[in-house]
């Protein structure tokens, strides 16, 4: 965790799940965190559980939707005034929809175009020039393995997470010479608020993982510094959750389409 001493960490969707973790894991190590959400309640609890436990961090809460552009404006303004120079930018607020894609509510897909695409590269975006100029910094996008392979069930998520993989390749490869790093993680099946927020409770078909697939938030995150510490383009953590996407995207894509229909139906 050398790497990241001193830092100051900017991390979206903070109030819980990874977010909420990768502040637990980086407080004893980061100068500065700023953790944005929409809860203020949760935000201010991990802010008065963090400050007690780690008292040498600085701690800014800013709650904020980050999929509202006159809000990120403000945000923006907000970091200036405040002289925040962040060098390290988390980039995990997000959700899922499982279900058919014919009977989703519109509403709730829109939101998650907005969330995973359109906020994490309008946040990325803006703080690009900041990172740059710093001489040293670094971006985590949180993907998925879902952005691996198309899923019936979860055809939109799944498309989100393979633009995150994507943007996060070009843009690193963009940013080779400039002390910028950027790293994706694609966690498998985690103990989030996920499932709970991307299920429907319609009874329609979803997804399901098997439990020994999933893997510990603590473990995720980890995985996910360790990469970044290491300049790594990508972590898959868990193995054997890395094992079976090997196994996966290896596969001619007519017979993972058979595979993943048969499943599906």
């Amino acid at each position: 965790m050398r790497f990241f001493e001193g830092c100051t960490a900017l991390i979206t969707g903070a109030s819980a799940g990874l977010g909420a973790e990768f502040a637990r894991q980086l407080a004893p190590v980061a100068g500065t965190l700023v953790l944005v959400a929409r809860r203020a309640g949760n935000l201010d609890a991990l802010k008065a559980d963090l400050e007690a436990r780690h008292p040498s961090v600085r701690i800014h809460v800013y709650v904020m939707d980050v999929t509202r552009e006159n809000q990120n404006r403000d945000f923006a303004d907000w970091l200036e005034r405040e002289k925040i120079r962040v060098n390290f930018l988390v980039n995990n607020a997000g959700m899922g929809d499982r279900g058919p894609f014919a009977t989703g509510d519109w509403a709730k897909i829109h939101a998650m175009l907005e969330l995973n695409v359109v906020a994490l590269t309008r946040l990325t975006h803006h703080l690009l020039p900041m990172l740059r100029a710093g001489g040293r910094g670094a971006i985590l996008n949180v993907s998925s393995i879902a952005g691996l392979i198309p899923l019936p069930h979860m055809s939109v998520y799944a498309a989100t997470k393979a633009y995150v993989n994507s943007f996060s390749d070009g843009l690193r490869m963009e940013l080779r010479d400039t002390g910028v790093t950027v790293t994706a993680v694609l966690p498998g099946p985690a103990e989030t608020e996920f499932g709970r927020v991307a299920s429907r409770g319609t009874g329609e078909p979803e997804w399901s993982s098997p439990g020994e697939l999933t893997v510990p938030v603590e473990d995720v995150v980890h995985a996910a510094l360790t990469a970044v510490a290491a300049d790594k383009a990508r972590v898959i953590p868990g193995w054997k959750v890395a094992l079976l996407m090997g196994v996966a995207v290896a596969l001619p894509l007519g017979i993972l389409r058979a595979i993943l229909q048969r499943k599906a139906g």
